[in-house]
């Protein structure tokens, strides 16, 4: 069955005019006969890619936000773990009088061990708000990247559909003019090769789309890491800030 030859059209939003011109130059210069080319079209973006999500995923991976929640629900039980009980609470005056009667000591002990806990809790919150902030930062690149990633593999895709178009509509049609004017089974065959050879090559544009797909959901996955980093990093500060 004859296939449908469609129109390719540019992505005025996504592309400059100089990059729609080195496109459409490029295309010309794509050879579905050479094995080597085809297979390598569009690959080292492919890869880019795969590595750029690999990496994002580690990411999450790598952190332990529990870690964190932990030493949070630490730093808070530490200072309430200071003031006194709510039975004592309850008995009103009689109870702060009673507070009160502790022994120096044993109050400095309480404190003094409480500020060490502290001290060690908020060090190791202030380390790790450090870290975040370089992931925050290293999410901004990311994205950015990601961004420039799918530029590219759509500049490869759009090159590779102007060249199909132009080969089903001049050079396939050539081919199939020769061949029912000659009737030659030579003829035909190279009829039935070239189809091949642009169908392999249109096998190749739907891979590097799926991969496009992959880079357009990686987009919107930086920025949610990336928020529940900035979520982490505001709770640290209001409680080093607020809490202590």
């Amino acid at each position: 069955e004859e296939k449908k030859i469609e129109p390719v059209e540019m992505d005025d939003k996504l592309l400059t005019e100089e990059e729609k011109q080195a496109v459409e130059a490029f295309s010309h210069k794509i050879d579905i006969r050479d094995t080597n080319q085809v297979l390598q079209y569009g690959a080292a973006a492919q890869k880019n890619i795969a590595d750029f999500s690999g990496a994002a995923l580690g990411k999450v991976r790598t952190k332990d936000m529990g870690e964190v929640g932990d030493m949070l629900t630490s730093l808070v039980v530490e200072l309430k773990d200071l003031d006194y009980d709510e039975a004592e609470q309850k008995k009103g005056l009689r109870g702060l009088f009673k507070k009160a009667s502790r022994s120096m000591e044993e109050t400095k002990a309480k404190f003094d061990k409480a500020e060490i806990n502290v001290d060690k809790i908020t060090q190791q919150l202030q380390n790790h708000q450090v870290v975040l902030a370089k992931d925050i930062a290293s999410l901004d690149r990311m994205f950015e990247l990601n961004q420039a990633y799918f530029k590219e593999l759509t500049m490869y895709i759009i090159a590779g559909k102007l060249r199909v178009q132009e080969l089903r509509g001049k050079d396939l049609a050539e081919l199939r003019a020769k061949a029912e004017k000659s009737g030659l089974p030579e003829d035909a065959q190279a009829v039935n090769d070239f189809t091949n050879l642009i169908g392999r090559f249109e096998k190749k544009l739907h891979d590097l789309e799926l991969t496009r797909t992959i880079s357009l959901q990686m987009s919107p996955q930086i920025r949610m890491i990336q928020n529940n980093d900035l979520l982490m990093t505001e709770k640290i500060q209001t409680a080093i800030v607020n809490t202590i």
